[in-house]
């Protein structure tokens, strides 16, 4: 069986439509595909009726917490978009997420670069709006010659458009993620930069508020990498998770992972396959 519990779309930051996306998860024989864009869930709504007895589609989302002071990513997954309360919750992220672009745009603005925020929005499309929108604008009025120049100079860590996000604490964002009827799992665990020590930390943490998964195979991890996991995923009694964290096509992140990838853990999406 071939799985993705971790993708994206134009709805956030992804390269392909959800249709899109779709069809090339058809292509590369996924059978279970999660759409999991950034604090959105608008790319999965757009793809609910192409399920079929080929693909299995589920409901899911990648929210950005806070804990001990570091940025994590936790996946939501088999959630009820339509909940109330989670819905609610999703519009402030999106408020604090255009209130951060207005600071930078406003920044911009005062370096003679004009018109910042409503080029980033008009690049958006809809969606919340970015950095790399930023980036974008810059090299689009010549301001800056790549992507790369545009954070080196503004948009990077330390620079003037470096507004640091205000983000909910993990356990805030298991909760929503619970109370939504979803599965709470930790996305690439590995991509902190924490610790040993600290990493389990978070985990017990996590686990203690509700949490149930761990992201065990993320886009073509190391046999080591993988054996690490594992033991994580065995040691605090989580369920196992796969994905490719699908962005663009490239031979790092193309869809689809063998679901024999993370035995002998109990994969999560045993729940789903039981229905």
């Amino acid at each position: 069986m071939i799985v993705d519990l971790h993708t994206h779309t134009t709805a956030s930051d992804g390269g392909l439509s959800p249709l899109e996306l779709v069809q090339r998860a058809r292509e590369r024989g996924v059978q279970l595909l999660a759409v999991t864009d950034h604090d959105t869930v608008a790319g999965f709504a757009a793809l609910q009726a192409e399920a079929g007895d080929d693909l299995q589609l589920l409901a899911g989302i990648e929210l950005s917490c806070t804990w001990s002071g570091v940025n994590i990513h936790v996946l939501g997954l088999g959630i009820d978009i339509n909940n109330p309360a989670f819905v609610a919750e999703l519009a402030g992220q999106r408020n604090a997420r255009d209130s951060r672009a207005q600071v930078i745009a406003q920044r911009l603005d005062k370096l003679g670069f004009e018109g910042s925020y409503a080029a980033a929005a008009e690049l958006a499309a809809g969606r919340a709006i970015g950095r790399p929108d930023f980036a974008r604008f810059l090299v689009a009025q010549g301001h800056v010659d790549s992507m790369a120049s545009a954070f080196d100079k503004y948009l990077g860590s330390g620079k003037l458009g470096d507004i640091k996000a205000v983000w909910p604490a993990l356990a805030e964002v298991v909760r929503w993620i619970r109370e939504a009827g979803g599965v709470a799992v930790i996305a690439h665990p590995l991509q902190y930069k924490m610790t040993n020590a600290k990493l389990r930390r978070m985990l017990a943490e996590f686990k203690d508020v509700g949490g149930e998964g761990l992201e065990v195979c993320n886009g073509r991890p190391s046999p080591q990498d993988l054996g690490y996991l594992r033991q994580l995923c065995q040691q605090f009694d989580l369920e196992a998770s796969a994905g490719s964290d699908f962005h663009h096509p490239s031979s790092w992140s193309e869809l689809g992972c063998e679901a024999k990838i993370v035995a002998p853990c109990k994969p999560v999406w045993d729940r789903w396959q039981a229905q």
